[in-house]
């Protein structure tokens, strides 16, 4: 018997020119959503320390910033509040005030771009003097599911007015799709689509994020709302749910530890799926990269290219300007 091989795969590897001829996955900038902090003030650009090169801005230089990322074809963005503690109260008031820091940029960012989409967030946490997504009981500290529900209802009628053209509801309250949904819609805003986070696990990986908007909660955790992370079978129990309330897009999150759970979504779904590459998994690539022990900029694009390979359609990430600037240059 000849030991010579008959099949080669490695003569579709032999060149770049075949590698890019037969490469099956790819990225470019219409993957990526960008995330922005946004704080009160002006002319302010802080550096969030816990994610080295990502800012938190005044609403008039975060004009700036998506300018610079619209000219490296970026055109999806999910702006996110850091609130004073002193508007915030245990019902969220003010995410529904249009004149208030995070509605006022929407609306700034929407006149200044008007082609781009804005992704808005729909939980309580940032307003919520809990630092909860839902509404605390005050005796017992459980979160009130159903009364949440008329909170983020008004939260998500006021971002559409502020000029979304998305609305993501992260907050994991059961039925908060089909309550959105009915709101938006009985308001004039069926033209506003839903992307649910459909599967938010309870993850050690948003840590830094947390540190930008000062949200984390007051007493307690997250476990009764959020996802457990040994969990593969309920993410396709939430998936089916919020198809049947009217989903348009479905998200998982965190992203790279999670790449099995948008594997098995994907397959089980004919809506967009998206994923989000949060805060810690950002911080950790860039504290390698910055300690010398990775190269950075091929780190994040094999992590990027992770992320879409596994059945992402769109990515939030924290990386979306530099992984433009690198597909720029081709």
């Amino acid at each position: 018997m000849s030991l010579i091989p008959t099949h080669r795969p490695r003569r579709n590897r032999k060149s770049q020119v075949i590698r890019d001829m037969v490469q099956e996955t790819r990225l470019t900038t219409h993957d990526f959503i960008y995330p922005l902090f946004i704080i009160e003030g002006q002319n302010q650009q802080l550096e969030v320390k816990s994610m080295p090169g990502i800012y938190r801005y005044s609403a008039d230089r975060v004009i700036d910033e998506v300018g610079a990322a619209v000219e490296l074809g970026i055109n999806a963005f999910a702006p996110f509040p850091s609130i004073n503690d002193g508007l915030k109260d245990r019902l969220a008031r003010e995410s529904t005030n249009l004149n208030g820091l995070y509605l006022k940029a929407v609306a700034d960012i929407k006149r200044q771009f008007p082609e781009v989409a804005i992704m808005t967030d729909v939980a309580m946490d940032p307003y919520s003097s809990d630092g909860h997504d839902g509404v605390v009981d005050v005796d017992s500290g459980e979160i009130l599911n159903d009364a949440s529900l008329e909170v983020l209802g008004q939260m998500a009628l006021a971002q559409a007015r502020a000029g979304a053209d998305i609305i993501g509801p992260s907050d994991m309250m059961d039925g908060r799709v089909a309550w959105i949904r009915d709101v938006l819609d009985s308001n004039g805003f069926s033209h506003v689509s839903i992307m649910s986070y459909t599967a938010k696990y309870a993850s050690a990986f948003y840590g830094p994020f947390r540190d930008a908007l000062d949200s984390a909660p007051k007493k307690g955790d997250k476990k009764s709302y959020q996802m457990n992370p040994a969990n593969r079978l309920e993410a396709l129990r939430e998936l089916a749910l919020d198809e049947t309330e009217g989903a348009d897009m479905v998200m998982i999150k965190p992203a790279l530890s999670y790449l099995d759970i948008i594997r098995e979504v994907k397959n089980h779904t004919h809506l967009p799926v998206t994923a989000y590459n949060v805060s810690g998994e950002y911080a950790m690539v860039r504290a390698a990269a910055l300690n010398g022990w990775v190269d950075g900029e091929k780190t994040m694009m094999e992590v990027l290219m992770s992320i879409k390979r596994a059945g992402a359609d769109a990515i939030l990430t924290y990386f979306a300007k530099d992984a433009a600037e690198v597909l720029r240059r081709g």
